[in-house]
């Protein structure tokens, strides 16, 4: 069941299953993936540290497919329940969907998780899409929002026929939603703009000083405090800017334009790629996070400009 929330005329879905999935979704033969420079030591602990948040939620929060509430009282579905302790620990999956989680990272065979995976599961008997969500801990041990009777448990996936029967994927976000060590500039860029995500405002005017930017002020400043100078803070302007890359070639901190209405090609909105399909939108509601994959960017994407070296 997936239920459609609309913020300023930006669909994103809640979840736990819908959309058609890319054809190598599942091959165990690794998608093509931006690469990132992060040693095994250092993903052993931001997974560990993912999990060690969800675990805390053990107790404090209810299974919910329709509210998600980030606070206490904690709702979450299986999916946002990850997205929540991802995010809390400077990992965003842009998504609490599971069907875009999917398409993010690379895939992995079940025999070769690791700590971090997401791995997915699929019990309804129609439709070709996962229905439900969880990370894995190592050790056949499985930290998930089960359900509205159990809420977040630690299963074993050894222990019920549920989890071979209805196995259904796994995916590697580990390093792939990770910043570079040393960072590039795509990574410094993607970190300032989700830095910049509570303290700025989006609205008519620029004025630095009060954090007030219009979408093209707000690019413009999160670049700069990256070393990366834009003239303009005109959305027409900026898109003539740089070097066009194609979708399938888009690298963090690339900004992509899109319209209004399908087939326009008058820019009137604005985001810095993030990697893993995942842009940061500056719209009226404030600083978002959502994916590039969504029907309503994907239906009215215009082009995407490399401005960095």
């Amino acid at each position: 069941m997936k239920k459609q929330i609309f913020t300023a005329a930006l669909a994103l879905s809640v979840s736990c299953s819908s959309l058609p999935l890319l054809p190598t979704a599942l091959q165990t033969s690794e998608v093509a993936a931006a690469s990132v420079n992060v040693s095994q030591q250092a993903v052993n602990q931001k997974a560990d540290q993912i999990i060690a948040t969800g675990k805390s939620l053990i107790g404090k929060a209810t299974y919910s497919n329709t509210v998600y509430k980030p606070t206490a009282p904690y709702k979450f579905s299986c999916a946002s329940f990850l997205m929540y302790i991802f995010e809390k620990n400077g990992v965003d999956l842009g998504t609490y969907n599971e069907d875009y989680m999917l398409q993010q990272g690379t895939a992995v065979s079940r025999s070769q998780l690791q700590k971090g995976d997401l791995v997915f599961f699929k019990s309804k008997k129609t439709g070709t899409d996962p229905d439900h969500v969880g990370i894995y801990m190592g050790n056949n041990k499985l930290l998930h929002m089960a359900d509205s009777k159990q809420n977040i448990v630690v299963s074993d996936m050894t222990s019920k026929p549920y989890y071979k029967e209805n196995y259904y994927g796994a995916r590697r976000v580990l390093p792939a939603l990770m910043a570079s060590n040393p960072a590039s500039t795509g990574d410094k860029i993607v970190k300032q703009a989700f830095l910049s995500q509570d303290s700025v405002r989006i609205g008519s005017v620029n004025l630095a000083a009060q954090k007030r930017f219009t979408a093209g002020g707000f690019v413009q400043y999160v670049l700069g405090q990256s070393g990366v100078k834009v003239n303009t803070t005109v959305l027409s302007q900026q898109m003539k800017l740089g070097t066009t890359v194609s979708r399938s070639n888009l690298q963090k901190g690339d900004l992509v334009f899109f319209s209004s209405a399908r087939g326009s090609k008058n820019p009137s909105l604005v985001g810095i790629y993030a990697g893993e399909h995942r842009i940061i939108l500056p719209t009226s509601d404030g600083v978002i996070t959502r994916v590039l994959l969504a029907d309503y960017y994907k239906d009215r994407y215009i082009t995407a400009k490399r401005i960095t070296k």
